[in-house]
């Protein structure tokens, strides 16, 4: 049977915020991240709500660090009619990060998105998934990738691979190492940036030219820089006038203009 939602999102920052239903209660406030591994996480105020215990540990990396967190087991995870059974999940304080506004009860990982097509329509503030539709690498502007979700992004002529994570709240981070290939524009201290695990000295940037993503063409973008971030970051604040569309059946990507 084809599992399919078609449901409306927020943004705050850059971030999709979606509602879910955690064990058949709620609903309460999701993120979706590309940028996150496995099902999903939960807040840790979440434990209380909804009467969980932490069950055991797991290793968690922003690219940057990696730290052992707990972890709690739910009975389900919902987004509309397409439910996940029987899964554990990280358990962290992200609204100690993550306040007003921002604030989430959890978040959906790549995993929970796994088995069918992901769209992302920033448009018109619409998540869709298909286990039945499918985005292939022949077609056009479509992005294989090997490593989710690191693919090709071609910056003034020259190609690099980038990471796709839509909890970013950034347009683009660039490694200090490579700015030098990137861009000649001058860079200015801009403090500290905050990851999952890690805080990061960073200065700012603007990438003068152009940045070509899937069919998605940008200029002048700002970007983040620093010497501890390991890759080129394309962050949420890019994909603001785009559409998403994430097969990991197929291993590819599409990005459209709105």
């Amino acid at each position: 049977m084809d599992a399919v939602i078609r449901l409306p999102f927020s943004v705050v920052d850059g971030r999709v915020y979606v509602e879910a239903r955690v064990n058949g209660r709620g609903p309460y406030r999701f993120a979706v991240d590309t940028g996150a591994s496995g099902m999903g996480r939960l807040d840790a105020s979440m434990l209380a709500t909804l009467g969980l215990h932490p069950s055991d540990r797991a290793a968690t990396s922003d690219a940057v660090k990696t730290v052992e967190v707990e972890t709690t087991h739910l009975d389900s995870l919902s987004l509309g009619s397409l439910e996940r059974k029987d899964l554990d999940v990280i358990t962290r304080d992200y609204k100690k990060q993550a306040t007003g506004d921002a604030a989430f009860d959890g978040i959906l990982g790549r995993a929970f998105f796994s088995d069918g097509l992901l769209v992302i329509d920033y448009g018109r503030r619409q998540i869709t998934f298909s286990t039945a539709s499918r985005l292939s690498r022949d077609d056009s502007d479509a992005l294989s990738y090997e490593r989710a979700f690191r693919v090709p992004v071609r910056i003034n002529g020259k190609l690099f691979e980038a990471n796709i994570d839509t909890g970013a709240n950034v347009s683009m981070v660039v490694p200090s190492h490579m700015w030098s290939g990137i861009s000649s524009a001058p860079l200015e201290r801009s403090g500290t940036g905050q990851l999952s695990n890690t805080k990061i000295e960073t200065s700012q940037g603007v990438v003068a030219g152009s940045v070509e993503l899937s069919a998605v063409v940008l200029k002048d973008v700002d970007a983040k820089v620093s010497d501890r971030f390991p890759e080129i970051l394309i962050g949420a604040h890019l994909m603001a006038s785009s559409i998403l569309a994430i097969d990991q059946r197929s291993n590819t990507i599409a990005v459209c203009p709105i």
